[in-house]
């Protein structure tokens, strides 16, 4: 299972990488490259550091019974958002050049939220042992709150991982076109977060007072 696991997800990432650059037809693409890279290195963290237990390897590969309905939905609505990132950053930056020329300073901050958003997603997936990737109430795990670690500074770091490097992609790939569909994932992440949200306050015991403790759910001191 685990091989099975890392061989789709070194899969998976080999997928997003091709689109990125069969879009931009041309593997001269540094701003491809560097996201590659960051990338890359985010995939050994993964599977060294940050490495997860096997229990909890299983669940993200195939998660139980109970995933929310609705968020199957938003999980193939952010998938085919996730598509037309890489695929209009790559017609732009790489084989259109519809943007102007963005500066050094937005490729460094794009590089940098990009890195941060990726190391904060895996940080989050490595201190929660419940960490599915579905919604889903996981009696069959003895579900319990993790109020530890990033989970004691707001209820979603992982979420807000994956926005913080959203929000990067667009800068350093150098592509203002992408922000569209970029904005149309951040769009989904919030409704996800706020769904699983209300579900964890309704299903899971002892989420609502970890809620009152820890107030924010991604963004410390705003929401």
């Amino acid at each position: 299972m685990k091989t099975s696991y890392i061989l789709k997800h070194v899969i998976g990432s080999v997928v997003f990488f091709s689109v990125l650059f069969i879009s931009a037809g041309k593997l001269d693409y540094w701003q491809g490259w560097v996201y590659v890279i960051i990338g890359l290195l985010m995939v050994m963290l993964n599977y060294t550091v940050l490495r997860i237990d096997d229990e909890l390897l299983l669940e993200r590969s195939k998660p139980g019974e109970g995933t929310k309905a609705w968020d199957k939905k938003i999980l193939g609505l952010s998938f085919l958002a996730t598509i037309a990132m890489y695929i209009v950053a790559g017609l732009d930056s790489g084989r259109y050049n519809w943007s102007p020329e963005f500066t050094w300073t937005m490729y460094g901050s794009g590089a940098v939220l990009t890195t941060a958003g990726q190391l904060i997603f895996l940080v989050a997936q490595k201190q929660n042992k419940f960490f599915s990737s579905t919604v889903r109430i996981q009696t069959n795990r003895e579900h319990a709150v993790c109020d530890t670690g990033m989970y004691s500074i707001v209820r979603h770091p992982a979420y807000m991982g994956s926005v913080i490097q959203a929000i990067g992609f667009p800068l350093l790939l150098g592509s203002m076109w992408s922000i569209i569909p970029v904005s149309v994932l951040i769009i989904l992440q919030l409704i996800r977060t706020a769904m699983e949200d209300a579900t964890l306050k309704k299903e899971l015991n002892g989420y609502t007072a970890y809620a009152a403790k820890t107030r924010y759910k991604i963004v410390p001191y705003v929401w």
